[in-house]
């Protein structure tokens, strides 16, 4: 092993560590890490910075922008909407929801495609009573396998696709993946429709989920203007008006007198309530008590949406007051909700933790980014304004143009996406400001700079140094054996390990082992793309298992109790399926 060797291995082994390690940004680990590797010698500095120019950046972004687009314009909704009434058991929307998103995933970006439903199956959840956790994890493993049918349904094809042109000048095809991803999808799926009933049934999870979703325990203030009628009237006479569905819990008076909720408490003008109770019902009550919610927006000027507070985000650990959100950021906490917890204080005076639901306010151009600046990942479903017309199709129509000319071998895709993005910002889908905030950044910049750090592998000799230790332990072996080596390898590795990361080293390591081994290469990058779309054992190797976590009230052991049979199911169905379509024996 030569000292370069070393050096690669070493860098990319460090850099594996620090993402299990999980304590810095995965983009900052992959900046550091091609930092190092220009330090060592191991990155020409000419080449540095050729991973941010690469397609596959260029597809990814793409591909989020525009599954933004569709889930703000509405279309999945309208399409959802005439069968949502007939969705009254779990069997039911388990087989709906799990296989809308599997078909939307085939034709973009699948943690986007969950994105898109999320919204609704938490809707349907509040409106039947079906416990969210139900859903929401067969969603996430719908949208995985939906995503391994298309070239641009999930990052590991695209990459495994950048692989295969620099081995051979030929990238994969739109639909060069669909003959066994399809296959590999409708089995998956059939057994999700029968399988989320292994996932478990805890009380506790699904009153978790009840404290975050149920709207119930949504707490929100408003207050008595000057003047109104219900001023010296009793609390009782005023909460008669909301028909059960709202609770008055305490009243704040001159700033901080604190006061229990009782029937026959008389009322003064600029008294606050606390309020508890589902979104539209405090809505329908404040409306109907001529209440006024603490820091209103004219309504013209206002949207509302529901947001989980993530890990990451600014809010944890401040209070609005603190980060003074309405000067800084034009929005306002309408109301918050906290795992079934009382709130008895002030909504300005709340500090915020990771997990709580708000519920914010703020002006229509001003809220979308003020979200993503904040690090709340919305829930809710957008609002979509009366008299809707033909402009929510376009992003959708953009869309299935752009797969057209990709299939037509007319454009490739990053020329494809890259104007279909450029349509839907021409024809005003979204606004310049709402396409930078639908990228993922974060993701870019671990693609670009771990690109070059893969190649290492490659040019220090590494991956012929692997291949030849592989190839001692599978040579004895049936070619479709080594195939499946790889494929269980990856699958393997993409639970502890970022599955563009995975890809990234494994796909010239599988190569090399299949011209090795006498084999055609494409069955093993083939092998490598599934493997590593493929995780279904933990919460932190994708990305779509990750958004489910919180609102599902999933702990990390869950994920195998329906992602182990996923798994060996993806094993037993894809070997074959790869041997079958893509002949391990060259031509």
């Amino acid at each position: 092993m030569t000292l370069d060797q070393v050096l690669a291995f070493g860098l990319i082994g460090v850099t594996v560590a620090a993402f299990i390690w999980d304590r810095l940004p995965y983009d900052l680990i992959a900046l550091t890490a091609l930092a190092a590797g220009i330090a060592l010698g191991l990155v020409p500095a000419e080449k540095a910075f050729s991973g941010f120019s690469d397609d596959i950046v260029i597809i990814v972004g793409g591909a989020l922008v525009l599954s933004t687009a569709i889930a703000r314009s509405g279309a999945v909704e309208t399409l959802m909407r005439p069968i949502l009434p007939h969705l009254t058991s779990a069997q039911r929307q388990v087989t709906a929801l799990a296989g809308g998103v599997l078909l939307l995933s085939m034709v973009t970006k699948n943690v986007g495609a969950l994105a898109i439903f999320m919204p609704i199956a938490l809707q349907l959840a509040r409106r039947t009573g079906t416990s969210p956790s139900t859903l929401l994890m067969p969603m996430a493993f719908a949208s995985l396998i939906g995503g391994i049918v298309t070239l641009v349904g999930t990052s590991p094809n695209v990459i495994v696709s950048k692989v295969r042109a620099d081995l051979t000048g030929q990238p994969f095809g739109m639909f060069d993946y669909a003959p066994v991803g399809l296959c590999v999808a409708g089995v998956g799926f059939l057994f999700l429709c029968l399988g989320w009933r292994l996932l478990p049934r805890r009380d506790s999870g699904a009153r978790a989920m009840d404290a975050a979703f149920n709207l119930e325990r949504y707490t929100t203030e408003a207050s008595l203007p000057a003047g109104h009628p219900g001023i010296g009237g009793t609390l009782g006479q005023l909460e008669a008006l909301a028909d059960g569905d709202v609770r008055i819990a305490t009243i704040l008076r001159e700033r901080f007198r604190r006061y229990p909720a009782s029937p026959d408490f008389r009322l003064q003008a600029d008294d606050v309530l606390l309020l508890s109770g589902e979104p539209d019902a405090l809505e329908r009550f404040v409306a109907r008590a001529d209440l006024v919610l603490a820091g209103a927006l004219p309504e013209a000027e206002a949207v509302v949406m529901e947001g989980v507070v993530t890990a990451e985000s600014g809010l944890v650990g401040h209070t609005a007051a603190q980060l003074d959100l309405e000067q800084r950021q034009g929005v306002l906490i309408l109301a918050v909700s906290r795992r079934g917890r009382r709130i008895e204080q002030r909504l300005s005076a709340v500090r915020f933790r990771a997990g709580d639901v708000v519920v914010m306010r703020g002006r229509t151009a001003a809220l979308g980014p003020s979200l993503g600046a904040l690090g709340v990942l919305p829930l809710a479903a957008r609002e979509i304004a009366l008299g809707r017309n033909d402009r929510s199709w376009i992003p959708a129509a953009i869309l299935a143009v752009a797969m057209g000319l990709v299939a037509l071998h007319v454009v490739p895709v990053a020329v494809a996406f890259f104007g279909a993005v450029v349509a839907v910002l021409l024809l005003r889908s979204m606004t310049p400001h709402e396409a930078y905030q639908a990228v993922e950044w974060p993701v870019l910049v671990l693609l670009g700079a771990l690109i070059p750090i893969s190649e290492t592998v490659t040019s220090t000799g590494g991956a012929d140094l692997i291949a030849a230790h592989l190839t001692t332990l599978v040579q004895d072996l049936p070619p479709i054996a080594a195939m499946g080596t790889i494929l269980v390898l990856a699958m393997a590795v993409t639970p502890f390990l970022n599955n563009a990361a995975t890809v990234l080293v494994m796909g010239p390591i599988a190569a090399k082992l299949a011209t090795k081994l006498g084999l055609a290469p494409d069955p093993f990058l083939m092998a490598v793309a599934l493997g590593a779309a493929c995780d279904f054992l933990t919460p932190i190797g994708h990305q779509c298992n990750t958004l489910v976590m919180g609102p599902g009230g999933y702990r990390f052991g869950d994920y195998a109790r329906l992602g182990l049979p996923l798994s060996l199911i993806v094993v037993a169905v894809g070997i074959p399926m790869i041997a079958l379509v893509w002949p391990l024996r060259p031509a």
